[in-house]
């Protein structure tokens, strides 16, 4: 019986290291180095209308909105003049021309225009022909970035604000699982030729205020799992063939030995 000793010290140290463990990342502990000629010059441009957008537009100053318990919402186009867009707000989608319809005004060209830039404009106008002080806000509400790897809760995740951050982003994810490599994150930009991939390392504390983190619509963020994290996966792999055939082995030895008895 004394060969069936080692064979099960070997079969316990397989089964004991494919247990599962807690890894925390340390995000934001070190200044490791200052940013880049590259990352210090990249700037960081606000994002400009573009047809098939979807704006939603509502006027701060109408108290009913304040007070209404479900706002009304509808879809392109208007109703009466001065009705939807001085309530509850609602969505309309850029045409291809580049303008939207909007209620007792007409066709507005707000393609090319930055978020501010287009609510100030129709503030203005309504201003100048239907409304008392309107205060407009205007929300970009198809903008969005995807988030995959080793968070929370991966997925498409609007971009409902000017200069949302990875941090946010990672945030409103739920943040990173304990398999992630908080030093591997990264950022794929653009499309075609002009596609980049931007490495982002979490653990230092200069990627907060990193221009490259600051997202804009259409990025593909990543974050890869941690060198522990692969290593325990490869062994589990490894263990469910090993297992069995140790298993195998051990009762062929056994029978093997009571056979020489």
């Amino acid at each position: 019986m004394r060969f069936l000793h080692p064979l099960l010290i070997v079969a316990f140290v397989v089964i004991a290291t494919s247990c599962s463990y807690k890894q925390n990342q340390l995000l934001f502990q070190n200044r490791v180095s200052a940013l880049t000629d590259t990352a210090q010059q990249a700037p960081v441009t606000p994002y400009r209308i573009q047809p098939q957008d979807a704006l939603q537009i509502r006027n701060l100053q109408n108290l009913k909105y304040i007070v209404d318990e479900v706002p009304m919402s509808s879809g392109n186009g208007g109703t009466s003049a001065g009705g939807n867009i001085a309530g509850s707000g609602q969505t309309y989608q850029v045409e291809d021309d580049g303008t939207i319809t909007l209620p007792a005004i007409g066709h507005v060209q707000v393609a090319g225009l930055t978020r501010t830039q287009a609510a100030k404009m129709i503030e203005d106008l309504y201003r100048k022909n239907l409304l008392k002080d309107p205060l407009i806000e205007l929300k970009v509400t198809n903008l969005k970035v995807t988030l995959l790897g080793e968070v929370k809760s991966p997925g498409n995740i609007p971009l409902l604000k000017d200069n949302t951050t990875l941090v946010e982003i990672i945030g409103q994810a739920g943040g990173l699982t304990p398999a992630a490599s908080e030093k591997d994150v990264k950022i794929i930009r653009g499309k075609g030729k002009g596609q980049k991939v931007h490495l982002i390392d979490l653990s230092d504390l200069n990627s907060i205020s990193d221009p490259r983190t600051v997202m804009q619509n259409g990025d593909i963020i990543y974050v890869a799992q941690n060198k522990r994290a692969i290593r325990t996966e490869n062994l589990q792999n490894f263990n469910t063939w090993a297992q069995p055939a140790l298993l195998l082995l051990n009762t062929a030895l056994i029978i093997f030995t009571l056979s020489r008895q």
